[in-house]
């Protein structure tokens, strides 16, 4: 298992990994990337030259995690989807874009830029996994509960250890 991230000194941040464990993050943040590219447009060709985009809340469980409503208020919640999401998609796609061309097997550096897109991006994963795997507060006692025979035990286990990788990412940067 890799070790993971850890401070740089000068700034900055290590990651060490397993070319397994790269295969896996590149694999996970893909299929996250495919989710967030096509987003809704308006169909207004002003507004989509503005970047304003439809007003629908989406209908995937995990697009809904990635992209929560701002508001309780439908009509609010509408607005301002209408003039964030397709920024919040672009900053996605970016981040997801630099962690795909800065993982690598072995040690690499990332730059504190690099690092925090990193952090953004293995939340976004976590975010859709979870959201996937219903996972509650309760995931460790599942987890360890859970023969390894159960055909959910592989995705858990990911889950934890992406946990694990967004913790000590988290620790390096501060």
């Amino acid at each position: 298992m890799s070790s993971g991230f850890s401070a740089r000194r000068g700034g900055g941040v290590v990651a060490e990994f397993e070319p397994a464990e790269v295969s896996i993050l590149r694999s996970l943040v893909t299929q996250v990337l495919g989710l967030i590219t096509p987003g809704q447009t308006s169909e207004d060709p002003l507004e989509r030259a503005l970047g304003i985009g439809a007003a629908e809340a989406p209908s995937d469980p995990v697009l809904a995690r990635l992209f929560p409503a701002a508001y309780q208020d439908a009509d609010e919640a509408a607005d301002f989807r209408r003039y964030t999401e397709a920024t919040l998609r672009d900053g996605k796609r970016a981040d997801a874009q630099t962690m795909l061309d800065t993982a690598k097997a072995g040690r690499s550096e990332l730059t504190p830029e690099q690092a925090q897109a990193w952090l953004r991006s293995l939340n976004d994963v976590r975010l859709a996994l979870g959201t996937r795997l219903e996972v509650t507060e309760e995931i460790h006692d599942e987890i360890a509960s859970m023969s390894e025979d159960d055909p959910r035990y592989p995705a858990y286990v990911t889950y934890d250890w992406l946990t694990y990788l967004q913790d000590s990412l988290v620790r390096a940067l501060w």
